[in-house]
């Protein structure tokens, strides 16, 4: 398939802030391909989004799985060439059923499967799949990487008495996005004397499965932050951390 659209594919994006990302994407005429764990879900998404007029495929994809992740590098390699933005939205909260309810485990206390499960999604294979696509990403004239990261992966607001993130520590989920974020800065490095460029954001606090009904903020607020720095032209940051055009602290 030959277009002139941009080609992004955006991981975890069956529903909430991957969905709105997709379509707050498509919308500005990006080609979006999402993917998305469960057929059925998929599928749907697909759906909906091709009724409202955006330009859409699925891909069936399993982030943990090295077989999934080259089946999105076959994927976008066979049909379009190259990969003009890659979202790494996927991510998992196992500490408690919600960000909204207390986290009952510590870092005296979190056991050693929970945090190997929370840095295996989070970290390890979004840092694996990103080093898979980056080929394809690197035929872009200009590719982006967003990695969507959580405010409570600063390290200076956990360490600050009275910050937003000080009293809800969740150990496992914290640092598994700390360590995306100095994966972002590394990447950023590497890539500093290319096109690409490369940042971590907060989406907020979302009204979602993980945010929980008592956040600020809906899944389609949540989704323009990553929908921005999606789309930033050569003048913009690479190595950062943003809440909307807000820097955040590391």
């Amino acid at each position: 398939m030959t277009t002139t659209r941009k080609i992004a594919f955006i991981t975890g994006a069956g529903k909430g802030i991957g969905l709105e990302t997709a379509r707050g994407l498509g919308n500005k005429g990006v080609h979006v391909v999402l993917g998305v764990r469960k057929q059925a879900q998929g599928e749907a998404a697909l759906q909906t989004l091709r009724s409202e007029g955006i330009s859409a495929d699925l891909l069936i994809f399993e982030l943990s799985k090295a077989e999934d992740q080259q089946k999105a590098f076959d994927f976008l390699n066979e049909r379009f060439g190259r990969l003009d933005i890659l979202v790494n939205n996927a991510g998992i909260f196992l500490e408690s059923e919600s960000t909204s309810k207390p986290v009952t485990t510590t870092a005296a206390t979190l056991d050693m499967d929970t945090l190997r499960s929370l840095f295996e999604v989070n970290f390890f294979s979004t840092v694996s799949l990103t080093q898979k696509l980056l080929p394809l990403i690197e035929k872009s004239t200009a590719g982006r990487i967003v990695n969507l990261s959580s405010i409570k992966a600063s390290l200076a607001l956990n360490a600050t008495p009275g910050s937003l993130v000080y009293d809800v520590k969740a150990f496992g989920y914290d640092a598994s996005k700390t360590a995306l974020n100095a994966f972002t800065i590394q990447l950023a490095y590497a890539l500093r004397n290319t096109p690409i460029k490369v940042n971590a954001v907060h989406p907020g606090w979302v009204r979602s499965a993980m945010g929980g009904p008592a956040a600020d903020m809906d899944e389609k607020e949540g989704s323009e932050t990553s929908v921005y720095y999606s789309l930033i032209d050569e003048n913009g940051p690479s190595g950062g951390f943003y809440f909307k055009d807000e820097v955040l602290p590391w």
